[in-house]
């Protein structure tokens, strides 16, 4: 048997229970991690209160990890790797337990340059920055990015991959990247996200726009986001904070040839997002990328303070160590 957290109804973090279930057993297609150490994100809070529809209960929350193989083929048996995935935590147990099973295909290793509890706090922020920044958005060395949100988790992913590729980075955000992170240290340029936020950013970019804006904060941003866009550039959204619907002038958004891209990393399973970790390895062992701050590290058992510490919008990474 393993300890894990498990919930059987939606609520807030008190639904959570520390439990005994069977350890997972490999198979021909399949391997089993030791997770060493796990991150606690907003959609795994989302998540036991019920916000998607898809999941499936009982449930073993968690969608990052960082661990060891212990059940696997040969070439496998010992390996530290990282994942993530849309998947664990939904409509298969997560990562928030003493052991996960995963497919074969989900098996990536880790940066060494990376301890565990840095290595599982990347696979959400840092995948869905690099899915939009580079595989959709495909931005270049010495383009102009503007990163709605830069402060946040996803933001601060997206600010390394972009001065990773040569990029100029502006973030447009209500207060300034804290200094102290490796997104704050890596800035351009920043613009408060207030009534003035459009005109002083045509102003650094002499009156052009972005080519690139990635919008982390969506709807009630939308129409700012939409007009930092140069002619022929590419906004990026991932969410919908305080606004589903949006109104927009179409006009001007077919005139200016603008391409709006939506992103979702939850519809990549923990197999899909194995090559987008696989992809990351290389920036963080070369030391363009860096690994976030940890601001709380909780035992399993006190996985439900974890949570808590999510929900109450603490700035840093919240892991939980087994």
């Amino acid at each position: 048997m393993m300890k894990a957290i498990q919930f059987k109804s939606f609520g807030s973090p008190e639904v959570l229970d520390y439990v005994d279930l069977p350890t997972p057993q490999a198979d021909a297609d399949s391997a089993v991690v030791r997770i060493m150490a796990a991150s606690v994100n907003p959609s795994d809070v989302k998540n036991v209160s019920g916000h998607f529809d898809h999941t499936v209960l009982p449930r073993t929350p968690g969608r990052d990890f960082s661990g060891v193989v212990v059940d696997a083929p040969q070439t496998w048996l010992g390996a530290e790797v990282w994942g993530t995935g849309g998947d664990i935590g939904f409509t298969r147990d997560g990562t928030h337990a003493e052991f996960i099973k995963i497919p074969v295909a989900a098996l990536a290793r880790k940066p060494t340059t990376l301890s565990h509890a840095e290595a599982s706090a990347i696979g959400v922020n840092f995948v869905v920055a690099w899915l939009g920044t580079v595989d959709y958005a495909q931005l270049l060395a010495g383009e102009t990015i503007a990163v709605i949100g830069a402060g946040g988790g996803v933001g601060g992913a997206v600010v390394q991959i972009a001065k990773a590729r040569g990029a100029r980075v502006i973030a447009v955000d209500r207060h300034p990247p804290d200094a102290n992170t490796p997104a704050g240290r890596l800035l351009d340029d920043y613009v408060p996200f207030d009534e003035h936020v459009t005109e002083r950013l045509r102003e650094l970019t002499g009156g052009a726009g972005a080519e690139v804006v990635y919008d982390t904060v969506g709807g009630v941003a939308f129409e700012t986001a939409l007009s930092l866009v140069k002619r022929r550039g590419r906004l990026l959204e991932i969410s919908a904070t305080g606004k589903r619907r949006v109104e927009f002038d179409l006009i001007d958004f077919y005139h200016n040839e603008i391409q709006l891209l939506g992103v979702d990393s939850a519809k990549l399973g923990v197999a899909e997002s194995a090559p987008l970790m696989t992809a990351l390895v290389e920036g963080f062992e070369s030391g363009k990328l860096t690994g976030p701050a940890i601001a709380q590290e909780f035992p399993l058992e006190r996985a439900r303070e974890a949570y808590e510490a999510v929900a109450a919008g603490t700035r840093g990474r919240v892991v939980i160590r087994m």
